[in-house]
C-alpha cells in the first residue's frame, strides 16, 4: 500500500496479475479497512497465467473499488488501470462533492473516459478484451457500473432474509478493449446505488474464478453470504480463495471486500416498525 495524492486524504491498493500473477498463491493485502485477496488459479489445474487486476481507493469518508477479468492477453486491463490512474485526480473531486450529486457526477466522468476517441483508438491497438466492475461507497449509499460479468454483492442480514445478495447481473457479452462495448453506436453497461442498510453492510466485488469452482459452490449467492458471515473480512476472504485452491479452481480468482457500519437509520414500508 502506498500514499496516493495527499496522503492524509486517500490511499491505494493498485495491481496487475501480469505482474505478480499468484500462481498457486493466495495473496491478501489490506487499504485501511478494505482488503483485496488475489490468487492465479491452481497449477495442477493447468493455471499459467494471471489476467486479473484491481484498484482500491480508501478516501477520507468514501472508498473506491475496481476489479478487471482480461480475456486474450492483460493488455485491457493494464490500458483501463493506466487510464483511470491518469483521470483520477479528477474522478477524486467528483467524489468530494456532496452525495445528492457525487455518483452522478462521477459516473458522468468514467463514461466520457471510455467514449473518449483516444480511448477508443487505444482500445483498437491492443489484443484482448476485459470485463470491468467499479464501485464506490460514500455515506450511506453504494454506488457501482458493471460492464461484462464481475459480480457485487451487499451482504447484510436484513437482506439475506429476503433472498437478496447481488446488486448486478452477469453480463457475458460486454468487453472494454480490442472487443469494445463502447465502440458501439450505444454502448451497453449496467449501473445502480443502493441505499445500505443500518449496521454492519459487507461490499464483495469478485471476478469469475471465484465462483467457476468446485461444482460452483459459490455461484449460489447464499452460499457466498455464509462463507462471508461471522467472520472478519481478511478471515472471510482467505477462506473463499482457499475453497478455490482446494477444489482446483483454473481460474484466476480476485476478491475485493470491506465492511461498512452505517449509522444512519434505513427505509422501511411505512407500515413497517423502524428497526
Amino acid at each position: 500500500m502506498e500514499p496516493y495524492g495527499d496522503c492524509v486524504s486517500f490511499r491505494k491498493l493498485q495491481w496487475i496479475g501480469q505482474e505478480d500473477p499468484c500462481i498457486n498463491q493466495i495473496n491478501i493485502e489490506s487499504c485501511g479497512q478494505m482488503v483485496l485477496g488475489r490468487y492465479g488459479g491452481n497449477q495442477q489445474a493447468g493455471a499459467h497465467k494471471n489476467e486479473d487486476g484491481a484498484m482500491v481507493v480508501k478516501g477520507k469518508d468514501w472508498e473506491f473499488a475496481m476489479i478487471l477479468d482480461g480475456h486474450n492477453s492483460a493488455a485491457s486491463v493494464d490500458l483501463v488501470m493506466k487510464t483511470i490512474e491518469k483521470e483520477w485526480d479528477k474522478l477524486a473531486a467528483s467524489l468530494k462533492e456532496p452525495v445528492e450529486a457525487a455518483f452522478q457526477s462521477f459516473e458522468k466522468h468514467i463514461l466520457s473516459i471510455f467514449q473518449s476517441q483516444s480511448f477508443l483508438d487505444s482500445c483498437k491497438q491492443i489484443q484482448g478484451e476485459t470485463a470491468c466492475l467499479l464501485s464506490v461507497r460514500k455515506e450511506n449509499y453504494l454506488w457501482w457500473l458493471s460492464i461484462g460479468d464481475c459480480l457485487i454483492y451487499l451482504f447484510h442480514d436484513e437482506l439475506h432474509k429476503l433472498g437478496q445478495y447481488a446488486l448486478n447481473q452477469r453480463q457475458f457479452y460486454e468487453w472494454i478493449g480490442q472487443v469494445n462495448t463502447f465502440a458501439q453506436s450505444v454502448p451497453c453497461y449496467s449501473s445502480g446505488i443502493r441505499e445500505l442498510r443500518a449496521g454492519r453492510n459487507r461490499i464483495v466485488l469478485v471476478t469469475d474464478g471465484v465462483l467457476e469452482c468446485g461444482g460452483r459452490y459459490n455461484e449460489t449467492p447464499s452460499n457466498l453470504y455464509t462463507e462471508c458471515s461471522g467472520q472478519p473480512v481478511h478471515s472471510s476472504v482467505e477462506r473463499i480463495l482457499q475453497h478455490v485452491h482446494e477444489n482446483n479452481g483454473r481460474d484466476s480468482a480476485t476478491i475485493v471486500c470491506w465492511d461498512y457500519h452505517n449509522p444512519l437509520p434505513a427505509t422501511y414500508l411505512s407500515n413497517q416498525p423502524m428497526r
